[in-house]
């Protein structure tokens, strides 16, 4: 899903708008923040008056401002606004954010907790307590590019790494990558290195919280396996240093096989639906992707709990979060299949279950920055992978205060 920011003058409007409270006429206001979640502007605006029209009469003493602000400098705006006690009621936010807000979160009540699927709770759950309401999931599997594979003559889907590594010279004589990896520090981690880690069976922090794990074994395989890729010419040698328009690279010219990188709405336009192929993740020691769950969380300092809570769950009944996902090009956090029998949505939505949000920790996003240099001086710098995450580990354990 690409998804696009609304006007930057919207954001200037916040310390003006933020505020809930009682109006004139008695009534409850409760406020939201939202960003471009549905990217068209107008139908997404249109989505929300709808839902508060619906909620205000079904609750009388109850107003709702729905606010859409752009994804840039979200977490600016909003901590800019707690500290200034003109926050919203209600925000959207995604896994990585909530530890970072927990103290200022208000725990609720899921409703329908057990139609949720594991995955969607466990990404919104800081320690042991529910802190948002899901309304849509994400994934990203594996796809490939039908085209490439027909232009290669390769009849056969990758399911491991081994599978990877072995086509990957088969494609190479045909002038294509087997796939592609974004190696630019700008890019998150959770959508190229995570998921390797992942699936070598690592993770990124202890489990205390207290310190990195990614340099063992399992990131030394992961880091290694990348290198074996970068060092064998079978990916873009471009995304390694750089971070050029995704038209401008090899997977929008039909030159990759298959990626973890891109979600179907990316390469639709350049690939042609009918050669879209849904995979499931890879498979090293584990199999799992990366997945995010946007969700609705309660902030402490709402004027009137009750009445943003009742909201929250309003928002995120499974009749609303369908419809909201269906526009957006999501899928439902429920045990819900919104798109059986679509042969590309249909197929990502089957992997939901193997996905993960990544670490829930305050410290997630310091640590990413320190990881990503040493990767890339891994792929394109000479240092090893050992000497890479060692250097890493070290700079995220004094973040850590280890």
């Amino acid at each position: 899903m690409r998804l696009r920011a609304l006007a930057a003058a919207a954001l200037a409007a916040t310390a003006l708008t933020a505020c809930g409270g009682s109006g004139s006429d008695g009534k409850q206001t409760v406020t939201m923040w939202i960003y471009p979640v549905i990217p068209d502007q107008t139908a997404h605006q249109a989505f929300w008056d709808g839902q508060s029209a619906a909620f205000e009469k079904a609750n009388p003493g109850i107003d709702v401002k729905v606010e859409i602000y752009p994804w840039a400098k979200r977490d600016e705006a909003l901590s800019t606004a707690i500290a200034g006690n003109k926050a919203p009621d209600v925000v959207y936010m995604i896994p990585d954010q909530l530890p970072k807000y927990v103290k200022t979160l208000q725990p609720i009540e899921l409703q329908d907790a057990g139609g949720h699927r594991e995955a969607a709770v466990r990404s919104v759950t800081v320690d042991g307590k529910v802190t948002a309401a899901p309304l849509l999931m994400t994934a990203q599997p594996l796809i490939c590019n039908q085209r490439a594979f027909d232009a290669a003559g390769v009849k056969d889907f990758p399911a491991t790494w081994e599978d990877l590594l072995k086509l990957a010279p088969e494609f190479k004589k045909k002038g294509i990558d087997v796939t592609n990896y974004w190696a630019d520090p700008a890019q998150t981690l959770n959508m190229s290195f995570y998921p390797l880690l992942w699936q070598a069976g690592g993770e990124v922090f202890s489990p205390d919280g207290r310190s990195a794990a990614f340099g063992g074994p399992e990131g030394v395989r992961a880091l290694t396996f990348l290198k074996q890729l970068a060092d064998g010419g079978f990916v873009e040698k471009d995304l390694l240093t750089g971070l050029p328009k995704f038209e401008q690279t090899r997977a929008a010219q039909n030159k990759v096989a298959c990626t973890w990188q891109h979600l179907p709405a990316d390469v639709k336009s350049f690939w042609g639906e009918d050669n879209i192929r849904v995979r499931p993740p890879l498979t090293a020691a584990k199999q799992v992707a990366y997945g995010t769950v946007g969700s609705l969380a309660l902030l402490k300092g709402a004027d009137d709990k009750d009445a943003a809570a009742k909201w929250i769950a309003f928002a995120t009944r499974a009749e609303a979060a369908d419809a909201y996902d269906r526009a957006a090009g999501a899928f439902s956090p429920r045990k819900t299949a919104l798109y059986a029998g679509d042969p590309v949505l249909g197929e990502v939505e089957k992997t939901l279950d193997l996905t993960t949000a990544g670490p829930l920790h305050p410290k997630a996003r310091d640590v990413m920055g320190v990881l990503s240099p040493e990767i890339q001086a891994a792929l394109v710098g000479g240092k090893s992978p050992e000497q890479a995450l060692a250097d890493a580990a070290k700079a995220a354990n004094a973040l850590l205060g280890s």
